[in-house]
């Protein structure tokens, strides 16, 4: 996989050096090419950002050397004809990122990334970008930064682990957050009692069917307890009759084919869930 990163703090990305991703890169696993956008300028001072038009605070990034930063990664992509590479642009205007949208990002040959500051890039960059690229602002969350370097760390990484020998095991990607719709369950680790407080007696008996409904059950009460969003999400067809019981004590119900909080546990009964 291909990935570039345009910036004007360059440095910012060095991390993509470390850990898994840094070794992937190392083993060609990962093309990942980082690019400082004030080399695209043509005057003395290396200008990227300019006043509103309109007026207002801050300032917006021109689109002259976006333009030429771009339009040569367009040119040198690796996609097959007929198709365009996909330009990510952190922002909090866009479709907030997932497990989802990183396994998907995943299978892509080529990724590229712009990394706003001050007020935004021009939005005329993003219109003339989609002549030669596929277009799509992607958020991390309800709230803003102050440039898209931190969302693009999170970003890669998230993607990275996920293409084909970046991590070791590829197993350990299956039991993970979010891989499921749920939360992962805790995990432990010796010594089997530490500071007085033991690890669950199921987990050391090595009775493997035990210890998956055990994993199973910790995932639900915890997913209930701290992302109850997640559980009236669920598709109702994917929990069997244990699944229920735990999610009951939990405070969920199934109701006409689909998952609601249970109304003497709290919380609105109603809240939307996913249809059966």
């Amino acid at each position: 996989m291909r990935i570039d990163v345009v910036s004007i703090f360059p440095e910012y990305l060095a991390a993509l050096d470390l850990s898994l991703i840094g070794k992937a890169r190392r083993e060609g696993l990962l093309d990942l090419r980082v690019q400082d956008l004030r080399e695209r300028t043509t005057d003395r001072h290396h200008t990227v950002d300019d006043t509103p038009y309109g007026g207002g605070a801050g300032m917006v990034m021109k689109p002259e050397p976006w333009a030429a930063a771009l339009a040569e990664i367009a040119e040198t992509s690796p996609v097959p004809p007929g198709r365009k590479p996909l330009l990510i642009v952190p922002s909090p205007a866009g479709a907030v990122f997932t497990q989802a949208m990183a396994h998907e990002l995943a299978a892509e040959p080529h990724l590229a990334f712009a990394c706003g500051r001050y007020e935004g890039i021009d939005e005329r960059v993003l219109e003339w970008a989609a002549e030669r690229f596929e277009v799509r602002p992607v958020s991390l969350g309800d709230y803003v930064l102050n440039g898209g370097e931190v969302a693009v760390l999170a970003m890669v990484e998230a993607i990275g682990r996920l293409v084909p020998g970046v991590v070791g095991n590829p197993e350990s990607l299956v039991e993970e957050s979010h891989s499921d719709g749920l939360l992962e369950y805790p995990v432990y680790t010796k010594p089997a009692v530490w500071e007085g407080r033991a690890v669950p007696e199921v987990l050391l008996g090595g009775n493997h069917g035990k210890i998956a409904r055990h994993r199973r059950n910790e995932q639900l009460r915890r997913t209930a307890a701290r992302r109850p969003d997640l559980i009236l999400a669920l598709d109702p067809a994917t929990l069997n009759a244990k699944d229920r019981d735990t999610l009951w004590h939990a405070g969920f119900m199934l109701d006409q084919g689909r998952i609601v909080r249970r109304p003497d546990a709290g919380g609105d009964p109603e809240a939307p869930a996913h249809p059966a």
